[in-house]
């Protein structure tokens, strides 16, 4: 949370690090009170929450609540942001709300090279440290560590009720929710998370893993960012994809850096069936799916990063989804998904089937997944807010 906050910090390893006891003993902790995060050396938050960080930290703006807003962002990924900074540059009055830190999973990735204006590349954590910035210079106000729990549309202005207990105000909403990596069926998977098993490959986890092998379950651009970037620190990196290769799946030069490495490997029709350790990730199990072969690897870190599921929970019935939980809009919207629309005019191009409730980026319907598309959606849907707000 701290390293894709851009917060500086130190993290000492109670395990490893030999000054950690007098730390401990200093503030009066046990083992048991770990994690613990010591805020300006006057502050110490035993096991917190990443609200409880941002708080202490002072990341976040109070909340007025009775004031409405022109523009609520849910979600600060590449298209909220970008809807942020042009609603914000245009006198629209922005609130964002961001369940974790800036840049959705763009914000995880190692380094971007197919994006606009970088021909050398950037990190989606750079990327995404620039775009909070502009929004924020603009006069958007972005709350951190902060989550929807209930979009309320039966009346206007909207309701957004948050995860806190905090109610905001709008006239508009924008949902740039985004998806997460779908979670491998596998029952000891929490019991890993954050000791062996990781969903994003920072400059941290490059460093916990620096001199081992490593395993990359997904066959999309995260993934093959993810095991281009490892591939600098580890000694091996594989590559693990259910189907038959990475073409459909994976850009090109992705591919290419993937085949011109020399300490990665790609494995097809392979899954994960299973994880071991005593309190941190020590054994990978793999199954091939063609012959039901089973086989153990003495593997420490674990990198998810598979398929996508919409984050559209907290919506309810407020707008129509499809098959698969995305937010439908504009033309793929039906006649029985418009029953409760209450204008003369059709859906604008990415208009849900609530009249001034918008969505963008990777958690609409039938969009394409890469950050410069989602960037272009959230700052045309603006122009439609615009015309939304005059109606």
């Amino acid at each position: 949370f701290l390293t894709r906050n851009g917060q500086p910090h130190t993290y000492l390893d109670v395990e490893e690090d030999p000054d950690v006891q007098a730390l401990l003993d200093r503030f009066q902790l046990c083992l048991e009170d770990v994690p613990v995060v010591i805020c300006r050396y006057d502050q110490v938050l035993k096991n917190p929450t990443n609200e409880e960080i941002a708080d202490s930290l002072g990341l976040n703006v109070a909340i007025e609540p009775d004031h409405v807003r022109d523009i609520v962002v849910v979600g600060a990924g590449p298209a909220g942001l970008a809807a942020a900074v042009y609603g914000a540059s245009e006198g629209l009055d922005v609130l964002v709300v961001e369940s974790h830190a800036p840049g959705g999973q763009a914000g995880s990735s190692s380094k971007i090279e197919n994006y606009l204006g970088f021909p050398t590349g950037i990190s989606g954590q750079a990327l995404a440290a620039r775009a909070f910035m502009q929004a924020e210079k603009f006069g958007a106000d972005i709350l951190i560590a902060r989550s929807g729990s209930r979009l309320r549309c039966d009346g206007h202005p909207y309701l957004i009720d948050l995860a806190d207990g905090t109610t905001v105000s709008t006239r508009t909403v924008v949902i740039a929710t985004g998806a997460q990596y779908r979670r491998i069926p596998l029952p000891d998977l929490p019991r890993f998370e954050g000791v062996g098993v990781y969903s994003g490959a920072s400059g941290m986890e490059a460093q916990l893993c620096k001199g081992e092998d490593v395993i990359v379950v997904g066959g999309g651009n995260s993934a093959g960012q993810a095991a281009i970037f490892l591939a600098r620190t580890a000694r091996h990196v594989l590559v693990v994809v259910r189907g038959k290769g990475l073409a459909e799946t994976m850009s090109r030069y992705l591919i290419q850096r993937i085949e011109a490495s020399g300490n990665i490997t790609l494995r097809t029709f392979t899954e994960v069936s299973g994880l071991e350790g005593n309190g941190r990730l020590e054994r990978v199990h793999l199954r091939d799916s063609r012959t039901d072969e089973r086989f153990p690897m003495p593997i420490r870190h674990l990198f998810l990063m598979t398929g996508a599921s919409p984050n559209t929970g907290w919506l309810t019935d407020c707008v129509a989804l499809d098959g698969k939980g995305f937010v439908k809009t504009g033309p793929d919207l039906t006649v029985e998904n418009l029953a409760r629309w209450r204008l003369k005019r059709p859906p604008y191009l990415l208009e849900t089937s609530r009249a001034g409730v918008f969505a963008v980026g990777d958690v609409r319907s039938n969009s394409v997944k890469r950050v410069a598309s989602a960037v272009g959606e959230g700052s045309i849907c603006v122009q439609f807010i615009h015309r939304t707000l005059t109606e």
